[in-house]
């Protein structure tokens, strides 16, 4: 197939893009290359890409979501079979600093995305949501039975909104869309502004690491392999109408159009201190941690039920946090020759 995958220098995008083109699907890869967090380590996963055996499948152009023109000529020249969007503006908390970054490529690129697929009539859309989308939330595990309506940062609000719109051009064009409410993704070639990176930079080089909530976090750590697995099983199986589905009792995953909503998690939830004491045994370092209270925008807890994706896929998720947090550090230090 020939599949677009937007974000392609981003932590999932890259590794998906690298299992689509070692199974010999034509992929296109775009990104802006933007400085939210080191362009170097984007340029580097892309050399990655650039250097494997399959490289002749893959091309990328540096470009943004948000583009309406660009990405209409691109979908315009490559007439994509499917298309895998995972390009977004990420971040909790950065959210609170800078808002319009969100609407730019979150809601406008989602519209780009949507209108491009729907006017070259791409077999299938599976695009990343997120497990912030859950927000208020207390209802443990999180299902996608579970109502949505109460999130509690513009990010997660910007996820939210991708389902809605997706729903929408699945209902009026019977355009199969697929979202993935991803769970805290780990592992290496993993984003700097996310726990497990910031806390083995810290603690190598002897700083303080800042624990938020005083450590009382729990989140369902999932491995950027079973994240890969559960996106291309996902793309694999193109979303289909739910012949049941009942307006009366309305399912919220599925619809009577082509739409589909699934969990990916490891289905196994890690205290956030205990995460932190697997990290300092992959080290052989004990941190120096200052315990803080909650910040704005955080949930407490997450905790992913999956059966969902497990029944209509196989999916299963198959990576322990000690295995996934010594690959993450193995990484780490011969990536950065420490």
């Amino acid at each position: 197939m020939k599949i677009l995958v937007t974000g392609a220098a981003g932590f999932i995008g890259a590794a998906v893009s690298q299992y689509l083109i070692n199974r010999g699907d034509q992929v296109v890869g775009i990104d802006n290359i933007n400085d939210y967090y080191d362009v170097n380590l984007k340029h580097a996963r892309l050399d990655e890409i650039k250097s494997s055996t399959a490289a002749d499948l893959f091309s990328f152009v540096e470009m943004g979501v948000e583009e309406r023109d660009k990405m209409a000529a691109l979908f315009e020249e490559h007439k994509f079979d499917r298309v895998v969007h995972l390009a977004a503006q990420a971040g909790v908390r950065y959210s609170l600093e800078n808002p319009n970054a969100y609407v730019d490529s979150n809601i406008v690129g989602f519209v780009n995305i949507l209108e491009g697929c729907r006017h070259s009539n791409v077999e299938h859309l599976v695009y990343a949501s997120s497990s912030s989308v859950y927000g208020a939330n207390e209802t443990m595990p999180f299902s996608e039975q579970h109502n949505v309506d109460h999130q509690v940062s513009l990010y997660a609000a910007s996820k939210k909104a991708n389902e809605l719109m997706a729903h929408t051009y699945s209902h009026l064009y019977n355009l199969p869309t697929t979202g993935l409410r991803f769970f805290t993704v780990y592992g290496p070639w993993g984003r700097p502004d996310m726990a497990l990176f910031k806390f083995t930079k810290a603690i190598l080089e002897g700083k303080t690491i800042q624990v938020y909530n005083y450590g009382n976090h729990r989140r369902d750590f999932t491995y950027i392999d079973d994240i890969v697995e559960g996106v291309i099983r996902s793309l694999d199986n193109v979303a289909k109408p739910n012949e049941n589905w009942d307006g009366s009792n309305p399912d919220p995953s599925t619809s009577k159009a082509p739409y589909k909503v699934y969990n990916i998690g490891a289905q196994t939830p890690v205290h956030l201190l205990k995460f932190i004491e697997t990290l300092e045994s992959a080290l052989g370092i004990e941190a120096k941690k200052e315990l803080l209270p909650m910040q704005p925008g955080d949930v407490p807890d997450t905790y992913a039920d999956v059966s969902s994706l497990v029944e209509d896929t196989g999916y299963q998720p198959s990576t322990d946090v000690e295995t996934g947090v010594k690959a993450f550090v193995d990484w780490y230090r011969d990536f950065y020759k420490v």
